[in-house]
């Protein structure tokens, strides 16, 4: 829910967490939790700041698969600290790895903190491109 109010869009989530659970352990989507150590314990307690969700794609102009981040979040708190750089950085290695031939994803318009981020890490932003969705009455038309 933090992510959701953070893009102003609470009013648009209808999944839960045990249904994203379910996602994750059926492999149509893949997540990356990042910890850190709790500096308020004196033992060494791990607790989430950040994830990325994301998911594998297909370019036909490529013939490579491809990654498509979802969502990249990290907590308020803990921004400006490298996290969501590290986060990035990891999917870059996986890209790498799975010999994929690009990372992607969308950035609202009005993100102007993490736009900024993005093109930091090398990120353009595909201005010739703009996105389209199919959901509710129109997914069910045909």
């Amino acid at each position: 829910m933090e992510l959701a109010k953070y893009e102003k869009l609470e009013h648009e989530v209808t999944g839960s967490v045990s249904e994203i659970h379910n996602h994750l352990a059926t492999s149509s989507c893949h997540a990356i939790l990042l910890e850190t150590n709790d500096s308020s314990s004196s033992s060494s307690v791990l607790i989430p700041v950040g994830f990325a969700l994301y998911f594998y794609n297909f370019s036909t102009f490529r013939c490579q698969k491809g990654i498509y981040l979802e969502d990249l979040f990290v907590l308020p708190e803990y921004r400006k600290r490298g996290f969501g750089k590290a986060l990035i950085n990891h999917l870059r290695v996986i890209a790498n790895e799975e010999d994929c031939g690009r990372v992607e994803w969308s950035c609202l318009k009005w993100n102007t903190p993490s736009i900024n981020f993005y093109e930091s890490l090398g990120a353009e932003q595909l201005s010739e491109w703009t996105v389209f969705r199919l959901h509710g009455q129109a997914l069910k038309n045909s």
